[in-house]
């Protein structure tokens, strides 16, 4: 985005003149026109309706409509139309509520002025609710504006509660002053309007970022928002969204064994802080390359502020070594040439071969360890985020092979809790080890506000090896999808890159890509900003976007071998590939808006959705 101000706009007059004539604290959307206004709250009140319409979530959908409203100081005549749109009324309308707010004046040229509003909102009490953050995803998408402006948005918005918190921790007097005279200043840069052309637009100094950062910065900090971003309420955000003492996650570690679980620590991977985390769980240990919790991980950029848990190393490396022994005792007793025939066999097989079954107890043992004392680390993880010690803002998880049945058992444990709602955003789970049946999966929706997403592999023999003995061997999610009917639940077949369970370490880079996970590759070569590494240390429903396709041939996702079809990325733009949400009634994105194409199978839950590359 560029740092010039739109065409038209000026920079703001002095502050003395501001002060005299004008209150600093209108906020952009009850700038708007009453049209815009209208269609401001009623868009994210169908798409409330879309999203999240079981009847336990009414009285979340009542009070954030109820809080947009008072918001956009609205008349209180239009709150029953508000409310009846965020019961299920009205999505045939949701077409056209976007087009009235694009059309805007305010918004017409610049309509990711918006999303800054929009955060504002979504941060005035200090919790940032991962429904809240899926709603702004959608609205984003709904009104054509890159997503990649959201996260720029919220970038914003923390490094000026950053500004505000440091300032207050200065205690000498002098400086303090000097500091808050030049908050002062950029506060009336920044919020003050600017009336040109008869129109009244957000004014902007060159100097100040882009121009989307100006149009709703006083949402944040004007009389209705509270002063958000003032001193004393700027540091009781900062505490609440990033936990007490701003300790977070990297200061959890057990001090003393937890029931059956020995170690559980969270390691930081990247350096950065945002309004949204990512937690990384790897599934095993191996000796060399991949013997560290972060090995896998290491393209992974879902977000600037991303941590890997450690768990039960001993014990996590004992099956690695188990792992790599089965494999390699399987490899010398089976020419090689022949191999992944017989592989290919024993996946349809009824019995096992013989040679297979001798190597069968170095397995066993490693393997049902670490298959208990996963489902106790995932319980426990459950506690550490309902406690919010991440602080109040929304996590991503994703994990692998036993890392990935962590975070099953963490969101069954969540979900019987009444305060489950908000925590998570998105979920990933690999080769998961856990049931694959639908119904045991129901009960984890309410955890998950965005998406759930099983990336499976049929062809995985060794999982279904260790499984041979089991009543639920022929339903794991990790060898098949899960057909739930929600709009949360993706299947994601990666038979095309992932020929067996060891291929999930292996493979991650891809794997991340194909399930629409942002990497670092993807970042630098669209030229982002990528977060700082860690200094060393001792079968869905609802529409999906497109992303552009990789530059090089891939199989993944075509039966035939070939590359996967070229597709016009996010607007055209490239940006890395994101879930889409609900699209409103007949409203379709204005490029890239046909339905993803991704490893083999079909939309509905029913099969495994083909989900395309993000740039490669």
């Amino acid at each position: 985005m560029s740092a010039d101000p739109q065409p038209g706009w000026r920079p703001w007059r002095s502050c003395s003149e501001k002060e005299e004539n004008e209150e600093p604290g209108a906020g952009l959307g009850r700038q708007l026109g009453e049209p815009g206004k209208f269609a401001y709250a009623a868009l994210c009140a169908v798409s409330l309706a879309s999203l999240f319409p079981e009847q336990e979530e009414s009285p979340y959908r009542t009070g954030v409509v109820e809080s947009l409203v008072r918001w956009l100081e609205l008349p209180e005549a239009v709150l029953p139309s508000m409310l009846a749109f965020a019961g299920g009324l009205g999505a045939e309308g949701t077409e056209t509520f976007a087009r009235i707010l694009r059309a805007e004046p305010l918004l017409k040229d610049q309509p990711s002025a918006v999303m800054l509003d929009l955060v504002s909102f979504a941060l005035k009490d200090g919790y940032y609710d991962a429904r809240l953050r899926v709603l702004l995803s959608h609205v984003t998408r709904l009104l054509r504006i890159p997503l990649v402006e959201l996260e720029e948005t919220e970038d914003y918005l923390l490094e000026c509660l950053k500004e505000e918190k440091e300032a207050e921790s200065e205690t000498a007097e002098a400086t303090r002053k000097k500091k808050e005279r030049r908050k002062k200043l950029k506060r009336y840069l920044l919020i003050g309007l600017a009336t040109v052309g008869g129109g009244t637009v957000i004014g902007l100094t060159g100097g100040l970022a882009a121009p989307l950062v100006a149009a709703g910065a006083a949402t944040v900090i004007g009389t209705a928002g509270a002063a958000a971003l003032g001193s004393t309420a700027g540091i009781a955000i900062m505490a609440s969204l990033f936990g007490a003492a701003g300790a977070g996650l990297v200061g959890y570690k057990t001090k003393k064994r937890v029931g059956a679980i020995e170690e559980f620590e969270f390691l930081p991977l990247t350096e950065g802080k945002q309004l949204h985390i990512a937690i990384a769980i790897t599934g095993w240990l191996s000796a060399g390359k991949y013997g560290s919790f972060a090995a896998p991980w290491s393209s992974l950029l879902q977000s600037k502020e991303q941590y890997c848990l450690a768990w039960e190393s001993k014990y996590l490396m004992e099956l690695g070594s188990a792992l790599d022994t089965l494999w390699n005792g399987f490899v010398n007793m089976v020419a090689q040439e022949a191999l992944y025939t017989v592989l290919a066999g024993i996946v349809t097989a009824l019995t096992w071969p013989a040679s297979l079954l001798t190597v069968a107890s170095v397995i066993d043992n490693p393997w049902g360890v670490c298959l208990h004392r996963s489902a106790e680390v995932g319980k426990h993880l459950a506690q550490i985020l309902l406690s919010r010690r991440q602080g109040k803002r929304p996590v991503t998880l994703v994990g692998f092979s036993l890392g990935a049945r962590v975070i099953y058992f963490c969101l069954q444990e969540m979900a019987k809790e009444e305060d489950c709602r908000g925590i998570i955003q998105d979920v990933v789970l690999l080769g998961a080890p856990v049931e694959g049946e639908a119904k045991s999966w129901k009960t984890v929706t309410k955890v998950v506000s965005g998406k759930i997403v099983n990336g499976f592999c049929r062809g995985d023999w060794l999982l279904r090896f260790v499984y041979r003995t089991s009543s639920i061997q022929l339903s794991v999610a990790g060898l098949q999808p899960v057909n739930l009917d929600d709009r949360r639940m993706v299947n994601v077949d990666l038979s095309s890159v992932v020929s067996g369970h060891l291929d999930y370490v292996k493979q991650m880079d891809m794997i991340l890509k194909a399930v629409g996970l942002k990497t670092r590759q993807c970042l630098e070569e669209q030229g982002g900003l990528l977060a700082a590494p860690p200094p060393p240390s001792e079968e869905k429903q609802g529409t999906y976007p497109n992303s552009t396709a990789s530059e090089e041939p891939s199989g993944l996702g075509r039966a035939d071998g070939g590359a996967p079809e070229q597709d016009e990325g996010l607007n055209g733009s490239g940006d890395c590939w994101c879930w889409e949400p609900v699209s409103g009634s007949g409203l379709e994105p204005e490029a890239g808006g046909s339905p993803a194409r991704g490893a083999s199978g079909s939309k509905g839950g029913q099969r495994g959705e083909r989900l395309p590359f993000a740039p490669s």
